[in-house]
């Protein structure tokens, strides 16, 4: 916007004009194009104490920032969480989502969600979710060509490690729901190893229009157009991903050095394939004390632009609240000049 105002000069000085033309110029910037931001977050044992509280205090306002200055009835934005440790707890989406393995014959790619039921007599003990199996395992297929696996080790490994199976908080799909994900955010409660790789699958699924058949409308991820959608996710945890059930051939090889390897190739490999699906990537170090744990974070995140970095470490509290908050600015910028 230009402006300007003619100004009455009661003593001219050069020349002989009576008034001085003063101008202004403005520029704002503004886009309609909606957002979709999915938080991964580590509620593992080590996280117990004042980390969680640390965490529940950041996240929360990473909820605010997003959403709390629009109309939840015409949301621009939309966030969604995904808690996760030993594995991650689905909610009302296991029954369409996730296919529960009796023994090790059923460990391989799982039916289609159609199919499924017929396809298992195993009872479902819970909503946990672990790795998906077979050619679809480092991609974002929805249900419908193959469910997620509930590994058959899952609950033989919680009782040998006395930990839960899965975390006690659902994770939470797409919404402009502030006291939803507020709700969510205040009860979650750390317990459990770090199958950071599970946490990154389902992050990938909350932002993928392949998972839309299995959610309710307002909850659906829109078809990938970056003229018109921003997808982002962003990746928290305090430590090295450590735990891994598609390669262990029994409890004891759930949680090794292998595992931890495995694990964290797998995590690679999904923040590989959700980059190149359009998905811009952020990641958060909190409290790290492991080379290995920093590393994969650097190699899911995205390529620094310009001044926007994607790599971010927190020290403390209110170093993880900064880190929240500059990525919820950074991503707004980016829906702005991309």
């Amino acid at each position: 916007m230009d402006a300007h105002v003619d100004v009455a000069l009661f003593f001219p000085i050069f020349g002989t004009d009576d008034a001085r033309r003063v101008t202004a110029s403005t520029t704002s910037l503004y886009s309609d194009k909606t957002i979709e931001v999915a938080m991964m977050l580590d509620v593992t044992g080590s996280m117990a104490g004042q980390k969680i509280k640390d965490l529940k205090t950041a996240a929360a306002n990473a909820v605010d920032s997003f959403l709390g200055s629009q109309d939840p009835n015409k949301p621009r934005v939309r966030l969604s969480i995904v808690p996760y440790a030993n594995s991650v707890n689905t909610g009302q989406l296991a029954a369409s989502s996730v296919y529960v393995e009796a023994n090790a014959s059923q460990r391989k790619q799982a039916p289609g969600n159609a199919s499924a039921q017929s396809a298992s007599a195993s009872p479902r003990p819970d909503n946990c979710a672990t790795e998906r199996k077979g050619a679809d395992q480092y991609s974002d297929a929805g249900p419908v060509s193959s469910m997620v696996n509930r590994d058959y080790l899952l609950s033989s490994f919680a009782a040998n490690t006395n930990t839960a199976a899965c975390p006690a908080a659902a994770l939470v799909p797409l919404t402009a729901d502030v006291a939803t994900l507020k709700n969510v955010i205040k009860n979650l409660v750390a317990s459990g190893g770090t199958a950071g790789h599970i946490g990154v699958q389902w992050t990938w699924y909350m932002l993928s229009e392949s998972w839309g058949s299995v959610l309710n409308a307002s909850q659906r991820p829109a078809k990938l157009d970056p003229k018109k959608v921003g997808k982002y996710a962003i990746l928290m945890t305090d430590g090295e991903f450590n735990l891994s059930y598609f390669d262990a051939t029994s409890v004891g090889g759930v949680y090794n050095d292998a595992g931890k390897e495995t694990t964290r190739t797998a995590a690679t490999k999904l923040c590989s394939a959700m980059r190149d699906k359009g998905i811009e990537i952020f990641t958060i170090g909190f409290k790290l004390d492991e080379t290995n744990a920093a590393s994969t974070l650097q190699n899911c995140a995205s390529p620094d632009t310009g001044s926007i970095k994607h790599f971010y470490q927190a020290a403390d509290g209110a170093e993880l609240d900064s880190a929240f908050q500059t990525i919820a600015r950074n991503i707004e910028t980016l829906a702005l000049t991309k």
